[in-house]
């Protein structure tokens, strides 16, 4: 009897260990998903069959494109989308459903990738310009609003990698929920020749951000972020004349070709009325941050979350930094390459500089409706 107790109480010991053992297990793995979700890599999984299924069906029937079952089956052993629609006959590539007949990317077609944390979208929003004009700045403060979501690095799509193809560039997106929108900012694309056409071809409704600043401080800035990288560099003012004697400004050098705003708009608003734009003063964005971002906010048709309570002036690197958020140790700042000290400019450069950008800078207030105060 004593023994039969015995045994009884060690298998019900023995059960407690297992049952322990079974929880501590599965939290591990629970915590380890978890872990890699929030660091992106889920991001990178292959979507669901279903999924699949549903980003090729809303393609192949705006095509008229019929297959049998036993086609789409064979099709679907395939993990991504790209792969199954090269196994359907008489199709290469996603691309190639994208494409319509003269080559150009399908303007009707934003077909998302999905799954259960959200979809893949192209950018219903960019902010295209302009460098040096505080973009980076108006990102970050753009994503501590709920409703919006935002590439990182800048994707450089429709200037330098636009090869890559629609796919590439939307798998480069963060997975949004249908009551946020998808952003990201690439300010040389303000003065590519051939950006305004390219998401033209993607899509005509897309809302273009532009940050101006005056274009003197501006050109600047542009030299010392470069002089940072390369400390051989000329003089500012042997960079700015193609000839100093006679005085005439070098349009040539980038740091000076892209303050002439009126310049680039013009290639845009051959593609894109100017109710599609808003151009943000990269003064104010300085000056007063939670004004400029009630603008923006209104623009992308969000609620105005983002306000003063979010901002703090640093003195020392004379813009102003997020405060701190709840959870973190301190505030946010923009990175030590913002905020850099300039070098000693001659009066006389500055203001032949800015003798030559003033007739631009009318004709972009003209442009725009809006002046800037620059001159």
């Amino acid at each position: 009897m004593g023994c039969n107790k015995w045994k009884a109480g060690f298998n019900f010991g023995h059960l407690k260990a297992q049952s322990k053992l079974s929880v501590f297990f599965a939290m591990i793995i629970i915590f380890t998903y978890l872990f890699y979700c929030f660091t992106g890599y889920c991001d990178s999984l292959p979507i669901t069959v279903y999924d699949q299924q549903t980003f090729i069906n809303k393609i192949l029937q705006k095509e008229g494109l019929e297959y049998s079952p036993q086609q789409m089956s064979d099709a679907h052993k395939n993990s991504s989308p790209g792969s199954f629609v090269r196994e359907l006959p008489g199709v290469d590539s996603v691309d190639t459903l994208l494409q319509g007949n003269d080559n150009e990317l399908r303007p009707d077609i934003n077909i998302s990738t999905a799954n259960n944390f959200g979809s893949k979208t192209f950018p219903q929003a960019i902010i295209i310009g302009v460098k040096k004009g505080g973009t980076r700045a108006l990102l970050e403060f753009l994503r501590i609003h709920p409703d919006v979501r935002a590439v990182g690095a800048e994707p450089h799509f429709f200037d330098r990698f636009y090869d890559k193809g629609l796919e590439w560039y939307r798998n480069l997106m963060p997975r949004t929920l249908e009551s946020q929108i998808t952003m990201e900012k690439t300010p040389s694309y303000f003065v590519t020749k051939e950006a305004p056409r390219r998401l033209f071809a993607l899509s005509r409704h897309t809302k273009l951000i532009v940050v101006v600043r005056d274009p003197v401080t501006r050109a600047v800035s542009d030299y010392t972020q470069t002089l940072s990288k390369q400390p051989g560099l000329p003089s500012f003012q042997s960079l700015t004349f193609r000839n100093s004697t006679t005085g005439l400004i070098d349009t040539s050098w980038s740091a000076v070709r892209i303050g002439i705003y009126a310049k680039h708009l013009e290639d845009w608003l051959r593609y894109f009325p100017l109710s599609k734009f808003l151009f943000v003063s990269g003064e104010r964005l300085v000056t007063d941050p939670a004004g400029e971002m009630g603008r923006v906010q209104d623009f992308l048709g969000l609620k105005r979350l983002v306000t003063d309570k979010h901002f703090y002036f640093n003195q020392t690197k004379g813009f102003p930094c997020l405060k701190k958020p709840e959870g973190s140790s301190r505030p946010r700042c923009l990175g030590k390459s913002k905020g850099r000290p300039h070098p000693e400019i001659s009066p006389e450069v500055l203001l032949r500089l800015r003798e030559f950008y003033r007739p631009f800078n009318m004709k972009f207030y003209q442009m725009t409706g809006h002046d800037f105060g620059w001159d």
